[in-house]
């Protein structure tokens, strides 16, 4: 199994940065995909970011929500096992429970794995 460990949340003011780390540990080799979700208060968790790990013939692909796309860059760091987030230009709609994923191929098929959420939240 793998583990997810995030962190770097908190509290900021509107037009703020911030930067979210998630580290994997455990059966990290089948790991092929990262990347954030979110869940706002009474909202259905969304996804927020995802990268792929880079390929033979290409590098890592990113995918953003339209909310987020022009501020948000997720990144990831292959050697620590470690997937970045970096927010800028936070709004308020942006507070939400933030939660790292991974995804990979295992003998049963494709498997999900989630950490237990960073708190992020932003005033105006």
């Amino acid at each position: 199994q793998v583990q997810l460990v995030e962190s770097g949340g908190g509290l900021v003011q509107a037009g703020g940065s911030l930067r979210l780390s998630c580290a994997a540990s455990g059966s990290i080799f089948s790991i092929d995909l990262m990347g954030w979700y979110r869940q706002a208060p009474g909202k259905q968790r969304e996804l927020v970011a995802r990268i792929t790990n880079p390929g033979i013939i290409r590098p890592a692909s990113t995918h953003y929500a339209d909310s987020v796309k022009g501020r948000f860059t997720i990144s990831r760091d292959n050697a620590k096992n470690t997937v970045f987030l970096q927010m800028n230009s936070l709004k308020p709609e942006d507070t939400a429970v933030y939660y790292c994923n991974a995804e990979g191929s295992r003998v049963e098929g494709r498997v999900m794995y989630w950490g237990q959420g960073t708190q992020v939240t932003v005033s105006s």
